[in-house]
């Protein structure tokens, strides 16, 4: 066992050896040594695929901080390590500050092998441009950054305005001093940007009073498929200029207050044969959101709303091709997903102690090819009386149901579908 235990732990290591022992054993009336050897050329090293394969399979995008760790980590282990783990490390970058992205431009320099390979790893960029920071990340130092990175292909850009000075007094807020304005793109960086990657997924999350600044950066990339608006909400310059070039397959919608069905109209005018997914985080005006269904009925999969009214579920029984619906306050009308495609594949809703669940239980041993449920308990809805119904009926059928209390992981798990 000693001896087992003395060959495991070497052929663990990478550091050389050379064992020799000798074992004596009886025959007749004499000893026959043997001799057993342990060479450094038998050293064993795990194979760089399946390292790589570990370190895919223990990468979390979305777990920003636990993901540098485990990659700095893994970068230390030995030299073999360290190229993939670096690669891995700048897929996803987060850049805030001037001196981050001076860092970032710095670590990517294209005149070093070293930085061509990290540049070509970066998939993903988060910036945040506030004018709030004394050191805040400035336009052009951003588009340089975005230059250097030829696989570029997802941008989630955040913009801050910066409140006019005046006195805070509590309770009486001064209405000038809490608008925030920001300035619109220069040309030089407009010209760095379009002269950068082709972008395919833009996230936009507008904090600032400037509502020309998605028309800009819309203008930019004629390869977009995949759109993210948030906060303040876009309008239309006058007189509206061309209808947006690119055919999107996923919108989703986050704003403050809803843009008018005119803006939609010339933001969708070359996505009615391509648009997927429609995903509304906020009320979005009745009329906004029937004219975005009825629009693209034909071509929708998938569908996130924030709650759901009769005209509304009337333009989704139009779909016939939805697999996906997530209602997440569905007391309204949960009727809705009893008029749904038959292709219906998950469905997930809001469950509280009042929700009517009988049209939600017949929908779920109606539609054949549902493969899973998930829902959001909340006020209440853990007590909910045919809560345990729901988990017997997706049981007997092999369907998925997962149950939360946290609308944040809610929303992950339906995008994450």
């Amino acid at each position: 066992m000693g001896f087992f235990n003395l060959f495991h732990d070497l052929s663990k290591s990478s550091v050389e050896h050379h064992v020799s022992l000798d074992l004596t054993m009886p025959q007749c009336s004499r000893t026959t040594p043997i001799h057993i050897s342990y060479s450094p050329t038998s050293t064993t090293r795990m194979p760089l695929e399946l390292v790589m394969n570990i370190m895919e399979l223990a990468y979390d995008e979305h777990k920003l901080e636990e993901r540098k760790s485990f990659l700095k980590s893994c970068a230390l282990v030995c030299r073999d390590w360290s190229i993939p783990a670096q690669k891995m490390l700048f897929r996803h970058v987060a850049l805030c500050t001037e001196t981050s992205c001076i860092a970032f431009t710095a670590a990517i320099n294209p005149a070093t092998a070293r930085g061509r390979m990290l540049a070509g790893a970066v998939q993903c960029m988060r910036v945040s441009i506030d004018h709030n920071q004394p050191f805040g990340l400035s336009q052009r130092t951003f588009a340089r950054a975005v230059t250097l990175c030829p696989n570029l292909t997802e941008l989630n850009l955040a913009l801050y305005g910066c409140g006019a000075p005046g006195n805070d007094i509590v309770g009486s807020p001064d209405v000038l001093r809490m608008r925030r304005h920001a300035p619109s793109f220069d040309e030089e960086t407009l010209d760095l940007l379009r002269s950068g990657p082709r972008i395919s997924a833009l996230t936009f999350r507008n904090w600032s009073e400037n509502r020309q600044s998605i028309m800009q950066l819309l203008s930019i990339w004629p390869t977009l498929e995949s759109l993210v608006i948030s906060g303040t909400a876009p309008e239309l310059p006058s007189p509206p200029s061309d209808p947006f070039p690119c055919a999107l397959s996923e919108l989703r919608v986050n704003l403050q207050s809803s843009s008018s069905v005119d803006f939609f109209k010339w933001l969708l005018h070359n996505s009615s044969h391509s648009l997927r997914k429609l995903d509304f985080e906020r009320e979005l005006s009745p009329v906004a959101a029937q004219y975005l269904i009825d629009s693209h009925s034909s071509t929708l999969e998938s569908v996130h709303l924030a709650s759901c009214t009769r005209e509304i579920a009337q333009s989704l029984s139009k779909c016939p091709n939805l697999r996906q619906l997530s209602v997440e306050d569905i007391t309204s009308y949960p009727v809705v997903y009893k008029k749904l495609s038959d292709k219906l594949e998950s469905m997930a809703f809001g469950l509280n102690k009042d929700t009517q669940t009988q049209a939600l239980l017949d929908a779920i041993k109606a539609k054949g090819l549902l493969r899973a449920v998930t829902v959001h308990l909340w006020n209440g809805g853990e007590l909910h009386r045919q809560l345990p119904s729901l988990k017997m009926t997706c049981a007997l059928r092999g369907i998925d149901l997962s149950l939360t209390h946290d609308i944040r992981d809610f929303r992950s798990m339906i995008r994450a579908e």
